[in-house]
């Protein structure tokens, strides 16, 4: 049973990776369930205090995941246009064939979502800017601690390995 776990906990850990791209699945939170999977086996002893602070760290990145697209977004002068518009983009770009779909259709969303709700060309593209960086940020951010969440992982098996395998 222990090892089905370890495995259901690495997948948690990839859909935490994933999961700092797409908007849908919150990053980090589900990276640390995969952390909490692996400490729920017979072998890995359960550290309350070690889930306990990577839980605050994945829910202030989870919240941190919401304010800086906004603070991007108003400190270059955009609207929620701008931000709905990056993450159809995103999500139109992560099925495109072209390299960086993904980066290419965040822009190019907040640029429609920006043009939509202003006439002037120049202030979307600077909102557009504003509202790409922030998402930018905030995707960094998750995908940072995801990959940290992930190391944490493999040197949890690495230090249990020979009462796993």
């Amino acid at each position: 049973m222990d090892i089905f776990l370890v495995f259901v906990a690495a997948l948690f850990m990839f859909l935490g990776i994933i999961g700092s791209f797409l908007p849908v699945l919150p990053g980090p939170l589900t990276s640390w369930f995969g952390l909490l999977i692996l400490h729920l086996t017979d072998t890995i002893p359960m550290n309350w205090t070690f889930l306990g602070i990577w839980l605050a760290v994945a829910i202030f990145i989870w919240v941190l995941d919401y304010v800086i697209p906004a603070m991007g977004t108003k400190r270059f002068g955009g609207s929620k246009y701008g931000m709905i518009g990056t993450t159809i983009g995103l999500l139109v770009g992560l099925f495109s064939p072209i390299p960086f779909g993904i980066i290419i259709g965040a822009f190019i969303g907040a640029l429609i979502g920006e043009l939509i709700n202003k006439n002037d060309k120049d202030v979307a593209l600077k909102a557009a800017f504003g509202s790409f960086l922030g998402f930018l940020t905030s995707t960094f951010l998750k995908f940072i601690f995801a990959i940290i969440y992930l190391g944490l992982y493999f040197m949890k098996v690495w230090e249990y390995k020979s009462a796993l395998f």
